[in-house]
């Protein structure tokens, strides 16, 4: 099996016409997101997630999956997390697309699916903290002040190592019925 590597970061190297599924994670998946995720923390691009956060949160999650071609062996191509937070909002987050799999859109059915969880539970609202605020104007999302967040998302930012320097970027969508 080959893998691009960072550090001690490691991801499988899928094929970028490989074909797709999509389905909601399960547990043996925690590798595979933590990897993901992990390949793009050290570059700097996101927060890295604990593997015990992401088996505590593990229902959040939605996955696009690559199959096995031309002799790649397949594996995650994309994650992305909806985290309630309150009874009228939910964090978008964790997103992550293999570097093979960018530019096909992914990362906006992924947004998509964590919508359509939203309005399944009648949710009103979205927030994502992001450094790619453009990607998130094209998925409807806009940039609001930090300080205008329900209080529940400072307490979870509190745990977060860059609370205190913080240059993530939020972005905030309505949810129409």
């Amino acid at each position: 099996m080959t893998f691009l590597a960072l550090d001690s970061i490691a991801i499988p190297d899928i094929h970028p016409q490989a074909p797709l599924s999509e389905r909601k994670a399960r547990l043996s998946d925690i590798d595979a997101i933590h990897e993901l995720i992990g390949y793009w923390a050290a570059r700097g691009l996101m927060l890295v997630r604990s593997k015990t956060l992401l088996a505590e949160t593990i229902r959040d999650f939605h996955l696009v999956l690559a199959g096995a071609h031309e002799g790649h062996p397949g594996g995650l191509a994309g994650v992305c997390g909806l985290h309630l937070l309150a009874p009228d909002l939910a964090e978008v987050r964790g997103l992550a697309i293999h570097p093979a799999m960018q530019g096909r859109g992914l990362g906006k059915r992924l947004v998509e699916a964590c919508e359509a969880e939203a309005r399944a539970i009648d949710l009103p609202a979205l927030f994502a903290w992001t450094y790619q605020q453009g990607f998130f104007e094209k998925c409807g999302f806009r940039r609001i002040e930090k300080t205008s967040l329900h209080p529940k998302v400072w307490s979870e930012c509190q745990r977060c190592a860059f609370f205190e320097n913080c240059n993530e970027i939020a972005m905030y969508r309505e949810l129409t019925p």
